[in-house]
């Protein structure tokens, strides 16, 4: 039986594996559903995190210390979304110490947080969800297989492929207020990205979609692709403040983490046609202007 106040649409029930930044967000978004929602935490639950402090119930997981839930711990659960990433060895540990378990609970919708790097570099061209996977980065191949590895298990699965987050607390503006924004120039270099509250909706729009409308595979991005100067040069217009001195990217690269170089060392234009046209979610931040504006609004 749902719980009362729960979109009948919506499981009353579900387990979010990984309480980041998007768990979190779709977390939040599901208690204001009215759906019970169970998140892991790696670390013992701090007090805010303790049963009913934050309207959520926090499970560890953590199985290099060899603690996962149980399956008590799972029970009633009806949909289940994975955001943790593979493990240093390119593993999933969610399907090494959930696997059986999560089989065994049979919930109706199992969603995967992956990546659009799986596409790897297309020279900016457009990709999309038929385009070939041709990951390039070793966290990118990692990904894939464990998209992959998840496909084998008969569970009603959906795969979400992601470009750059930003989001409350994570985009240009408090790069700019806190004096660590760069401005950096790479001839012809764009990213996709999306707004972790169109992550979370979009993830609530597929869970209350019947079974048959879900596409297997879904790319969730904004309409705008872009330069990272150009969503910088607009951070700063809105807060009516100076932008960072112009670095070529040619003459900084060396200085750069082998992270930030691997972020630059691939070009592509990720689409969400299929999210939108065919799956009918509405973006509410098509671009990264709506997205910006609404952050500065918050604040204000």
């Amino acid at each position: 039986m749902a719980a009362s106040g729960v979109n009948p649409a919506l499981p009353a029930s579900v387990l979010v594996l990984g309480g980041g930044y998007s768990g979190r967000r779709f977390a939040d978004t599901l208690r204001r559903q009215g759906c019970s929602v169970s998140l892991t935490t790696r670390r013992e639950p701090q007090e805010a995190e303790r049963p009913g402090n934050d309207g959520c119930r926090w499970l560890r997981f953590d199985p290099e210390a060899g603690v996962v839930p149980t399956a008590a711990d799972l029970a009633g659960i009806e949909a289940v979304l994975v955001t943790i990433p593979p493990d240093a060895q390119g593993g999933d540990p969610v399907l090494q110490h959930l696997g059986t378990t999560l089989q065994a609970l049979a919930p109706r919708w199992v969603g995967y947080l992956s990546t659009t790097g799986v596409y790897g570099d297309s020279g900016g061209d457009w990709v999309d969800e038929d385009s070939p996977t041709r990951p390039g980065l070793p966290r990118s191949r990692a990904r894939l297989a464990c998209e992959q590895a998840w496909r084998q298990l008969d569970l009603p699965l959906q795969i979400f492929r992601l470009p750059a987050i930003y989001g409350p607390g994570r985009s240009p503006l408090e790069q700019l207020r806190n004096g660590t924004a760069r401005l950096i120039h790479k001839p012809g270099q764009v990213f996709s990205r999306v707004h972790v509250d169109d992550i979370a909706g979009a993830l609530l729009h597929c869970l209350a979609l019947p079974a048959e409308r879900r596409p297997e595979t879904l790319i969730l991005a904004d309409t705008c692709p872009c330069p990272s100067s150009e969503m910088l040069g607009f951070a700063a217009h809105l807060l009516d403040c100076k932008l960072p001195p112009l670095q070529p990217y040619a003459r900084i690269e060396a200085e750069l983490s082998p992270m930030a170089r691997s972020f630059w060392s691939e070009n592509r234009r990720a689409s969400s046609r299929r999210l939108r046209q065919e799956v009918g979610y509405r973006l509410r931040f098509p671009t990264y202007r709506e997205g910006l504006s609404a952050l500065t609004a918050r604040r204000t």
